[in-house]
């Protein structure tokens, strides 16, 4: 009798090898992008009297824009929330509102950011933003240099916490365009040079305000 046995594998054969599995690459994280405040056009349009709200889409959309541009330290987050330029060259009667609106607003705007994104850190969060709607204001025709009136709303406040601890800072200005806020004048509303200012930075909440300003 003879029987039939299955062959080991012999020192020239291997079992076949287990194919080794493939990493999935991560994905990367996506881009922060800027929120819109108004409509694209806004600052073309013509100016209402219409208070605006702290409370809406627009307001919550111009804090995450100022917020982004502060902890990545890019100001270009921000200028959807900035006031428009034509809305600016509406407002304004002097000569050349556009030459002031980019070599002193917007310039200005970036050397405070820049301040303000030193002092917080791109580790900080956002935890409150309080608004002093009581300073509200109403800024007639012919109050500082202006053609058009608008809502002013001086000394909002950043509340933060950065590694347990609360901090603030101030926007010292927004004002409004048809019936949304945009910040105008993040550490200030005049300085005496070309230098940054952080408005107001607190531990803690600080203090809203105070009035005043246009």
């Amino acid at each position: 009798m003879s029987a039939t046995h299955k062959a080991s594998p012999g020192a020239s054969e291997s079992p076949a090898a287990k194919p080794t599995p493939t990493a999935k690459p991560t994905p990367p994280k996506p881009e922060p992008s800027a929120l819109p405040v108004g409509q694209a056009n806004a600052g073309a349009l013509p100016q209402t009297s219409a208070l605006p709200e702290t409370t809406s889409t627009g307001f919550s959309n111009a804090i995450h824009d100022i917020w982004l541009a502060v902890t990545t330290g890019n100001p270009d987050y921000a200028k959807p929330a900035f006031f428009p330029e034509r809305a600016y060259e509406q407002i304004k009667a002097i000569a050349d509102p556009e030459s002031d609106w980019e070599n002193r607003l917007w310039y200005d705007f970036t050397l405070d950011l820049a301040d303000v994104h030193k002092l917080v850190g791109r580790n900080a969060t956002l935890t409150q933003v309080i608004t002093p709607t009581q300073y509200e204001q109403w800024i007639p025709v012919g109050a500082c240099y202006n053609s058009t009136g608008y809502w002013h709303l001086p000394g909002t406040r950043i509340v933060y916490q950065e590694d347990g601890v609360t901090h603030s800072f101030g926007i010292a200005s927004f004002i409004s365009w048809r019936g949304d806020w945009y910040p105008i004048h993040l550490g200030a509303l005049v300085r005496s040079g070309a230098y940054g200012i952080v408005d107001d930075p607190e531990t803690g909440p600080g203090v809203p305000g105070p009035p005043g300003g246009c």
